[in-house]
């Protein structure tokens, strides 16, 4: 049996989130974005043999997506503008298979809105990828498993985006927040949207990207 009360605040939750991506959605709509959505696939990524093997667990991959929410988050805020980036994940894993840990809408059937992990080969295909930034965070051996490891333990989390909420979980907050429990502030800036019915602040991925404790180690060329 469900508390009245539990009921009115998931109701309430859904609401904002829903009014997010709406105001999103117009607000790209506003910046003649959304038009250009639908793109044709490109060729799958590969990435050098050489660095599959010099990347580390904590290390955060930066796509440039293909789909329509793509194209929405890369509409938001102002001083993004031009950066084509739209998502970000976190390297779980070892050399032998490259996982994504990252917080996203639903990406194939059956599944719901919340933190997951998928290979990497899923998380660079074609249909989802057009480009990618891998970033690497200072740290030493065991500050790099806390941050893993905090990560980890938000797998099955809901995906939730709620205005001036610091514990809504999408991409962005999850890399940023796991970093932070394990004692590294990398420095990231939240944006103030003026969002329809949601305005609020938010992390969003350029600011993440050019946050100073990151450090570049690779990119695609057309992600330049």
């Amino acid at each position: 049996m469900t508390v009245p009360w539990l009921r009115r605040r998931a109701a309430s939750r859904f609401l904002v989130s829903s009014w997010w991506w709406f105001g999103l959605v117009l607000a790209a709509v506003g910046a003649g974005l959304v038009a250009n959505a639908a793109r044709a696939p490109g060729a799958a990524i590969a990435l050098p043999a050489g660095l599959v093997s010099r990347l580390e667990a904590g290390d955060l991959v930066f796509r440039i997506g293909s789909g329509w929410q793509s194209q929405v988050a890369r509409g938001a805020g102002r001083a993004g503008r031009g950066d084509p980036y739209s998502h970000v994940g976190m390297l779980v894993g070892s050399p032998a298979r490259w996982e994504v840990l990252h917080a996203v809408p639903a990406e194939a059937p059956g599944r719901a809105d919340a933190v997951v992990r998928d290979d990497l080969g899923f998380f660079l295909a074609p249909e989802r990828a057009r480009g990618i930034a891998i970033y690497r965070v200072a740290a030493d051996a065991a500050t790099r498993a806390a941050a893993v490891d905090y990560a980890l333990r938000r797998l099955g989390t809901p995906f939730r985006i709620v205005e001036n909420d610091r514990e809504g979980q999408y991409c962005t907050t999850l890399v940023w927040r796991a970093w932070l429990r394990a004692g590294v502030d990398l420095g990231a800036r939240f944006e103030h949207l003026d969002i329809p019915l949601a305005a609020g602040d938010y992390l969003l991925p350029h600011s993440l990207r050019a946050a100073p404790g990151l450090r570049l180690l690779f990119e695609t060329p057309m992600g330049r």
